[in-house]
C-alpha cells in the first residue's frame, strides 16, 4: 500500500534536508534523519559514522525521540549530505524500524518517485522481533 507523491510529508523531508545541509559536515556525520511523532512533533538526528560501524541516522533519531519523550513514531525519512537527497534505510535499519514501530511509514525515492511506504513493505516475508508488537 504505497502512498502517492502528493501525500508525502514534505515538512518532514525538509526538516531532514535542513539538518543535512547545516549539520552534516565532514566524514563523521553524512546523513540526517527526521521522524514525526504521533503527537506531531518532528525529531531530527544525524548519523555517527565510525569505521567500526557507528549508528545510522535512523537509529540515532529513535534514541533522540525517546530522550524527548516521543515513544511513538509514525513516519521517518533520511537525507544525505551534499545534496544526495532522500536515502532509503539500510537493511539493519529497516529491521530495527519494523521492530520498534511495525506501523511506521518510510519516505523513499527520488524526484517524481518520492513516496511513502509501510516499513513492512521494505522487508517482505519478515517477522516482528518482539512479542508485544505482534498485535500492532
Amino acid at each position: 500500500m504505497t502512498t502517492r507523491t502528493e501525500d508525502v510529508d514534505q515538512e518532514l523531508v525538509e526538516a531532514a534536508a535542513r539538518v543535512a545541509r547545516t549539520r552534516c559536515r565532514g566524514d563523521n556525520h553524512t546523513v540526517a534523519a527526521a521522524a514525526r511523532a504521533r503527537d506531531g512533533r518532528i525529531v531530527t538526528a544525524v548519523n555517527a559514522y565510525h569505521f567500526t560501524g557507528g549508528p545510522c541516522a535512523e537509529l540515532v533519531v529513535i534514541g533522540a525521540a525517546a530522550a524527548q519523550g516521543a515513544y511513538e513514531l509514525d513516519t521517518i525519512v533520511a537525507v544525505g549530505d551534499r545534496e544526495r537527497g532522500i536515502i532509503p534505510p539500510c537493511g539493519p535499519c529497516r529491521q530495527a524500524l519494523l521492530d520498534y514501530f511495525p506501523s511506521m511509514r518510510v519516505i523513499i525515492g527520488r524526484g517524481e518517485a518520492v513516496r511513502t511506504v509501510p516499513v513492512a513493505e521494505l522487508l517482505p516475508e519478515t517477522y516482528v522481533w518482539a512479542d508485544h508488537q505482534l498485535d500492532a
